[in-house]
């Protein structure tokens, strides 16, 4: 999936609106919805204004509160940012641009007040048909491993994978996708010129050019606990579903997929052993109302269109399945070891003598059984076979 490139800047917000927001984000914190209510009441410009001055603002807050938002107003400098932000690739989305994905404004007065974007793809349009796949840092291999297969599979069906760009399965699920030459978004509780964490500089790096780095925060702030808890509600809202690859009890994964449901979306977990700590968290999910998924296949089934059907799964077909219902009834009549009369093999199978001679040349001519003159007896591959599949199930 390409997508639409769209050009640094493009929109329809006016300078003077865009300026104020990106000042905003100097300002308020992610997920500040006291914040986001004074910015529906005064607007942008009206709201920087007014936290400059020091003026009253509703809904209150305490003084000590309103003068620290104060101060980082009277130093923010948006011009600067939005020029540093264009020197590495990146632009400021707000709403109303073109490219500002309106399934953000589902999070109401708690809805970034823009987004920084590094990469030539429209978030908009690749958010359209994206999905959210999060979890442990700390995987296991088979966690890294199941990230890196959903990330890949999800890709070649066309669909855009959203992480955090973290250790563990967000970066399993990137590269999965980056390996079959997919589309992926990595949203950042830091700067979009901010390598975090420093071991993924190169990861990051090629996810701004082959797909985006989205983050709330200006140029070169730094991730703190409080922004990556509020930088998981952004993947939960930008997404159609949450897949949740290992999580423990207490796991930011789980409140992504917590906020994806709460906002109406799917919420999907990936089984693993049930003696896995690194796998509860998953398993509380799938007890609510989480929906149990093991391949790409089964995720874009769930998300995606009417007709995205994953393939049915079921074991082996083995000749004897094949068989009709009266043949597999004189089949299962005669006994493993030894041979036995047709008219034995008839009242085992609850069939007439004519009926089971008949089902029994029958099943001579397909291999399954031999004659001994008056008895039948089974072939020894049918023993194997028959007899050790009956063991397996």
């Amino acid at each position: 999936m390409t997508g639409t490139e769209a050009a640094p800047g493009a929109g329809q917000v006016a300078s003077g609106e865009r300026v104020a927001r990106a000042a905003l984000t100097r300002v308020l914190e992610p997920g500040d919805e006291v914040g986001g209510a004074w910015l529906r009441s005064y607007g942008a410009r009206g709201l920087i204004e007014r936290l400059r001055e020091g003026a009253e603002l509703v809904p209150r807050v305490t003084s000590a509160r309103q003068e620290g938002l104060r101060a980082r107003a009277l130093a923010a400098r948006p011009e600067r940012d939005l020029e540093t932000a264009g020197a590495a690739g990146a632009r400021f989305v707000c709403p109303g641009d073109s490219e500002w994905p309106g399934q953000l404004d589902d999070l109401g007065c708690a809805r970034p007040v823009g987004l920084w974007v590094r990469g030539r793809a429209s978030l908009r349009l690749w958010a359209l048909r994206s999905v959210a796949v999060v979890g442990s840092r700390a995987c296991t291999e088979y966690g890294a491993q199941i990230a890196a297969r959903l990330g890949a599979g999800l890709a070649e069906r066309g669909w855009v994978v959203v992480s955090g760009g973290a250790y563990g399965v967000d970066g399993a699920g990137h590269r999965g996708v980056l390996g079959v030459g997919g589309a992926t978004v990595a949203v950042l509780a830091s700067g979009v010129d901010v390598p975090y964490p420093r071991g993924h500089h190169r990861l990051l790096d090629r996810i701004a050019q082959q797909g985006l780095l989205v983050g709330e925060l200006p140029p070169g702030d730094h991730p703190t606990a409080y922004r990556f808890i509020q930088r998981n509600r952004v993947i939960a809202a930008l997404t159609r579903g949450t897949v949740v690859v290992e999580a423990a009890y207490r796991s930011g994964a789980l409140v992504t997929a917590r906020r994806a449901q709460s906002l109406g979306r799917y919420t999907i977990g990936v089984p693993g052993p049930a003696t896995s700590a690194l796998s509860g968290g998953v398993h509380q999910l799938l007890r609510g109302e989480a929906v149990l998924v093991t391949s790409a296949a089964e995720v874009t089934e769930l998300v995606g269109a009417i007709g995205d059907l994953a393939p049915e799964r079921r074991g082996p077909v083995v000749p004897r399945d094949l068989l009709g219902p009266r043949a597999a009834r004189v089949l299962a009549a005669l006994p493993a070891r030894g041979a036995m009369s047709a008219a034995d093999v008839a009242r085992g199978a609850a069939t007439t003598p004519d009926d089971a001679v008949g089902r029994l040349y029958e099943l001579q001519s397909l291999g399954f059984v031999e004659r001994h003159g008056d008895s039948w007896k089974l072939t020894r591959q049918t023993t194997q076979t028959v007899f050790s599949s009956n063991e397996r199930e």
